[in-house]
């Protein structure tokens, strides 16, 4: 007599709550309402504790509509600041609260999403938790963050920012997405604004920098000593987030891929993110819609069709991550805001496909031609992936 299997406990195990699989979720949900998925967060809600923010022009419209729920703040275009440059950029911006972002998941996902959930071990079609418990599945997604990999070379995004309330309007009509008008620190340093009400703006110290190393104490200070150049007076910090995103100069990322051992990837262990800028979301988005796409969610056509999807992104975006090496190889630590004001002093719709990830050939020639603010035999060691002024092995992911 032929033996029953057991069941699955799921269609998908998604493992990992944060952007990328909480959209794949929610897409799902959507879209595919009859599928059995559950996500997996060790953490005490989806989405952790962070901002994630995106221009109008980085989604197609359709995408808008999907995420218009999860958006919090809305502004009709931003502004720059640079020792030889002032300017306010159009085009739409908005942003998502993680708290926000758990809200509408929960509610759209409920019992579907499983808190508190610490991965201990994951196959491509199961997981055991630290409780003892093996959860079955046809198909499962790592999004857990970056791994340990040699397979990557990589600059940092270092921040800390804290949400401010104030005792008078702080007067930003849009956010100030880049004041780099401060003492430059550890590489290129800029504060970064989100007026979220007319008297409440999350103020966010960053830095483009060779290490990791985040001085929490220290970067609270500058977020201080900015407000107060403002004149702002605070009244309370109400939240704050801390993080450090990772910056693609160079890699492997069909190795990368290989010691995934077969469990598909997505966010960051996929390195689905833009290459120069870190911005994650419109990423999430595109990979949202390839795997609610997807006829056959088995591990074997998932992991393909993950892999594919993520080679496919890398391989489009070889020119970012030249200018990511040119940043961060061919530019002095201290020099690398010239390289960002000649940026910001270009067309505007060139700035806006950038970011977007969409330059035109046209956009790259306009980028790379002209004296550049960097010594040109630095620049051509880094264009053509070469050592530069600092050691690579810093920007090697540690293991």
């Amino acid at each position: 007599m032929a033996r029953l299997e057991t069941p699955p406990d799921a269609d998908l195990l998604l493992v990992g709550g944060g952007l990328a699989n909480g959209l794949i979720a929610w897409r799902l949900a959507q879209l595919r309402p009859a599928l059995r998925v559950r996500v997996l967060e060790a953490g005490c809600t989806l989405g952790g504790n962070h901002t994630w923010s995106f221009h109008d022009a980085d989604l197609t419209r359709a995408q808008q509509r999907w995420m218009a729920p999860l958006v919090g703040w809305r502004w009709p275009g931003h502004e720059v600041r640079f020792p030889g440059l002032r300017r306010r950029l159009g085009g739409g911006y908005a942003s998502i609260a993680s708290e926000h972002f758990h809200r509408v998941l929960t509610q759209a996902l409920g019992d579907s999403v499983r808190p508190r959930a610490q991965v201990v071990e994951l196959t491509p079609t199961s997981v055991r938790l630290a409780s003892g418990e093996l959860l079955r599945a046809r198909g499962v997604i790592d999004a857990r963050g970056l791994p340990p990999t040699h397979h990557l070379r990589l600059g940092f995004q270092k921040f800390l920012g804290q949400v401010l309330t104030l005792a008078r309007p702080h007067g930003l009509p849009v956010p100030r997405l880049m004041d780099a008008t401060v003492d430059q620190h550890d590489g290129f340093r800029f504060i970064y604004c989100l007026p979220l009400d007319p008297c409440t703006v999350l103020v966010e110290d960053t830095c483009y920098a060779d290490g990791e190393t985040l001085d929490a104490a220290q970067l609270r200070r500058r977020v201080a000593d900015y407000a107060a150049a403002q004149g702002w007076q605070v009244d309370t910090v109400r939240r704050e987030e801390q993080g450090v995103l990772p910056i693609a100069l160079d890699g492997d990322m069909q190795a990368l891929w290989r010691e995934a051992a077969g469990v598909p990837r997505a966010g960051l262990a996929a390195a689905l993110f833009h290459p120069t800028t870190g911005y994650s979301l419109p990423e999430a988005v595109r990979l949202a819609e390839v795997v609610a796409a997807l006829p056959d969610l088995a591990a074997p056509a998932l992991f393909e069709a993950l892999r594919a999807h993520a080679l496919q992104r890398w391989r489009s975006q070889g020119f970012y991550r030249l200018l990511g090496r040119m940043l961060f190889q061919a530019a002095r630590p201290q020099d690398r805001w010239r390289v960002m004001q000649r940026f910001y002093g270009l067309p505007e719709g060139l700035i806006e496909r950038f970011y977007a990830g969409r330059s035109t050939p046209a956009d790259r020639l306009r980028v790379l031609v002209g004296k550049p603010p960097v010594p040109l035999a630095a620049a051509w060691r880094a264009a053509w992936g070469q050592a530069g002024a600092q050691d690579d092995a810093r920007r090697e992911v540690p293991t």
